[in-house]
């Protein structure tokens, strides 16, 4: 029996259409997976990590609205509660990351603290 483990982290509608959208490029390499999570660095201590990328032994799977999502499972700690959004204005363009658990980010938007 499969089961469907509730993932971590959640995609808006504008970021689902965007990654969707990214998925659907007639050069898209269908066997990659939608990579979420972090690494050391960035003006705050962490950052984040979203791109493409092969699985690995270690990590988790989780569809989101169809999207296959590949994270590791220590980065949960990091993300989980997180929102991924996509912003298409005139000041800004590009994924947008909203994380309950960061105690303190820096202005460019894709590093934090814990």
């Amino acid at each position: 029996m499969d089961t469907t483990i509730q993932s971590p982290v959640a995609l808006t509608e504008g970021a689902i259409a965007e990654v969707k959208k990214l998925m659907a490029d007639p050069g898209f390499d269908a066997t990659q997976f939608l990579r979420v999570g972090v690494k050391g660095g960035g003006c705050s201590g962490l950052s984040y990590v979203l791109g493409f990328d092969a699985k690995e032994e270690d990590d988790e799977i989780y569809d989101i609205e169809g999207i296959p999502v590949v994270m590791k499972k220590a980065h949960g700690i990091y993300l989980h509660g997180m929102q991924v959004d996509f912003q298409d204005g005139l000041n800004a363009r590009g994924f947008v990351f909203k994380n309950p658990n960061a105690s303190s980010t820096c202005g460019c938007g894709t590093s934090f603290a814990v």
